[in-house]
């Protein structure tokens, strides 16, 4: 059986806020695999369990530009939140959007190669990295050029939402600023993904089995955790923040205006808290940059 550290529960305990005795216990039933501990805890101790993706530490800026019915939304990641603040940072986060709106690159490596100012963005930013002393690299971006309107919402440089749409450009907006607030995984129930769908079926599962009801009741059980779960986390069904009276589908419905689709990027999602790790992926991400190159 796999040794369960301090370490380690401290780390469940930070991604979960549970007690520190029943993250030991989930690590113990799961032979030490975090995944599988943080499953259990969420069975076990509901939404609770699920802060993971809130308490990421990397650190950079979200940042969007729109140029008529072509625009990009942007992740440029750094170490510290201090570089985040930085005016050189700053600059050079705005004219890489902008290139990736107006020159389409088709990956980062792509971006890295185009022209900047008479040299690639890459060389400008190993020199910028030289001048602050921090790894800095483009993370990722969403293009869009779709021939729609757009719309873009920041919350701050840490949050950034970008959607294409049809109608009116205030419910737009609002829109926008919704999806930042209420963080749909998709637009609709059909369109979550299955993976994620297959996780709280199996959540679910475990949890009605705990009830000791009838199979017959289970199965309902189950089905009706999995289609509330759709529900909240599907744009068009959630409930609109400046009126949870009405779904945003309602709202949009009554301001004649359709969205065909959105992109949110929070900084730091996915990326360990660690700063080695953090450091690693940006190493990662430079080194198969330049094998592309």
């Amino acid at each position: 059986m796999a040794a369960i550290t301090a370490v380690m529960v401290g780390e469940l305990r930070a991604k979960t806020d549970a007690p520190m005795m029943e993250c030991k216990k989930a690590l113990t039933e799961a032979a030490g695999d975090m995944a599988k501990a943080e499953e259990i805890l969420r069975v076990k101790l509901g939404s609770k369990a699920g802060k993971a993706a809130s308490r990421v530490t990397a650190e950079g800026i979200v940042t969007s530009f729109i140029d008529g019915s072509n625009g990009a939304l942007l992740e440029v990641n750094c170490e510290t939140d201090f570089v985040s603040k930085n005016d050189d940072f700053l600059a050079f986060t705005n004219e890489c959007v902008k290139l990736v709106a107006q020159k389409n690159p088709v990956d980062v490596a792509a971006l890295l190669a185009l022209p900047m100012n008479g040299q690639t963005v890459d060389e400008v930013r190993s020199a910028l990295i030289g001048k602050i002393g921090e790894n800095i690299m483009p993370r990722r971006f969403k293009r869009f050029a779709g021939g729609g309107q757009l719309a873009s919402y920041l919350h701050g440089t840490r949050i950034g939402v970008m959607l294409e749409f049809e109608g009116d450009e205030t419910s737009a907006k609002d829109v926008a600023m919704h999806i930042a607030a209420m963080k749909p995984v998709a637009l609709s129930m059909a369109d979550v993904p299955a993976e994620l769908i297959a996780i709280e079926r199996n959540v679910a599962v475990q949890k009605a089995a705990e009830s000791g009801k009838p199979p017959e009741i289970v199965e309902k059980m189950v089905e009706g955790s999995v289609q509330k779960y759709l529900k909240e986390v599907s744009l068009l069904n959630q409930s609109f923040v400046k009126n949870d009276k009405q779904t945003v589908e309602q709202m949009l419905k009554a301001a004649n205006t359709n969205i065909q689709g959105f992109t949110m990027f929070v900084v730091g999602e996915g990326i360990e808290k660690r700063q080695d790790d953090f450091a690693a992926e940006v190493a990662a991400q430079v080194a198969a940059a330049k094998a592309t190159a």
